[in-house]
């Protein structure tokens, strides 16, 4: 440290790609201001997943959905990278992935399939309690968009190739979790009653 007050560092020529801590003088002690670091494109999906907490999709999924009653739907097979949108034709609501158009019995599903169709899961559990729909939906979209923000957020000044495959990490860990919770059965399960009138 110089006499004036004003902190000093030393780096390694050795190890240039390990942390580097940028600190501040502030009322006479150290205070980190900036933390430069050398990270894998993993570390950086692990980063983003850990700053969701229970708002990473396939969390919301397990806790949210599995955890209720619900029906199995299977995508028919799709691109990969799929375009996805939500059409209203003469028919009703249409969710359509690249070529693909599925027929959705109403909006609130459409936006709930749409999800899992951009991360390209090939089948998927819905509530069978339609009135539930919209709110997951709600979450589930709102999980999709903030994951892309913080992954964008935490990687400023990085390449776009290198944020692609951030993205894409992300997405291959969104599918294996969706796959490991399962869709559940095709028809949903009712609980029958032993008891028998008199």
């Amino acid at each position: 440290m110089k006499s004036g007050g004003t902190p000093t560092f030393l780096t390694s020529s050795r190890r240039r790609s390990t942390l580097t801590l940028i600190s501040s003088w502030s009322g006479g002690g150290l205070a980190p201001a900036l933390c430069l670091e050398t990270m894998t494109a993993q570390e950086y999906a692990a980063q983003v997943k850990a700053e969701l907490k229970d708002s990473w999709l396939p969390h919301i999924y397990s806790m949210r959905v599995r955890a209720s009653r619900t029906r199995a739907y299977r995508f028919e097979p799709l691109p990969d990278k799929p375009r996805v949108e939500i059409q209203h034709t003469l028919l009703g609501v249409e969710l359509k992935a690249g070529r693909k158009r599925l027929l959705c019995p109403d909006l609130a599903t459409a936006r709930y399939l749409s999800v899992f169709a951009r991360a390209g899961c090939e089948h998927v559990a819905v509530p069978y309690d339609i009135t539930k729909i919209s709110q997951l939906a709600d979450e589930l979209e709102s999980s999709w968009h903030r994951m892309f923000l913080l992954a964008e957020h935490h990687a400023i000044g990085k390449s776009d190739a290198f944020k692609n495959r951030i993205r894409g990490l992300l997405i291959k860990d969104i599918r294996a979790e969706i796959l490991a919770a399962g869709a559940g059965p095709s028809v949903p399960e009712f609980k029958q009653s032993t008891k028998q009138r008199l």
